[in-house]
């Protein structure tokens, strides 16, 4: 009898334990979803508006914490801080480069937005499975979530151009000339730029998630 009494005790003290270290974790997860979610968002602001025609394309610094995201935060996280930031800015939030609202799932440029989320997730999951500890390692991650973010955003900037009546159908060689080639180099540099910073902070980062 004393025996159970003793190991009914241990039971609800292990569990104890493991129902503070899930609460811990989830309050972790939403407070550094949130976190990066506002940078992303605060990375809008922070622009240059380059002239392409008659439109205009913005260079900001949204990529360089969709990065940091990626490369810190691994795939789970990163994703979650994404879709946060995508979620609030399509509820009406005006945190775009442009505005905000579920209207902006119709223009042809969202889909650089839902390439960050999907970079996100991919240069997470390289993380969490090849562990890069050199600068190149580091590059191939970020180059891998680059090549996705920019491959999103020409398919459905091409999707919507040609499937909406209301949009003007837009070749692919356009899309890249116009709409890409103006801020990829300048992006490349955020990778770089990423590598550097994310190099610092990820054994702090790590420690604060994992311990």
């Amino acid at each position: 009898m004393r025996d159970n009494m003793i190991t009914k005790r241990h039971r609800s003290a292990v569990d104890g334990g493991t129902s503070r270290s899930t609460s811990r974790s989830l309050t972790m997860d939403a407070a550094v979803s949130g976190l990066f979610a506002a940078l992303i968002a605060i990375g809008a602001f922070m622009k240059i508006v380059i002239p392409v025609g008659v439109d205009t394309m913005n260079f900001t610094l949204q990529w360089l914490f969709v990065l940091l995201a990626g490369l810190l935060l691994g795939s789970r996280r990163a994703s979650r801080s994404v879709a946060t930031y995508l979620i609030t800015g399509l509820i009406g939030f005006p945190i775009f480069a442009r505005g905000g609202g579920p209207a902006y799932l119709l223009r042809p440029t969202f889909g650089f937005l839902l390439g960050f989320a999907i970079a996100a997730w991919v240069m997470g999951f390289l993380s969490e499975k090849l562990h890069p500890s050199k600068v190149i390692s580091w590059f191939w991650v970020s180059l891998a979530g680059y090549a996705v973010y920019y491959g999103m955003g020409i398919l459905y900037f091409y999707m919507i151009t040609h499937l909406l009546s209301s949009q003007t159908p837009t070749a692919l060689s356009v899309i890249f000339g116009v709409y890409c080639l103006p801020t990829m180099l300048p992006d490349l540099m955020l990778c770089v730029l990423a590598i550097m910073i994310a190099g610092r902070l990820r054994p702090v980062v790590q420690a604060s998630l994992n311990g």
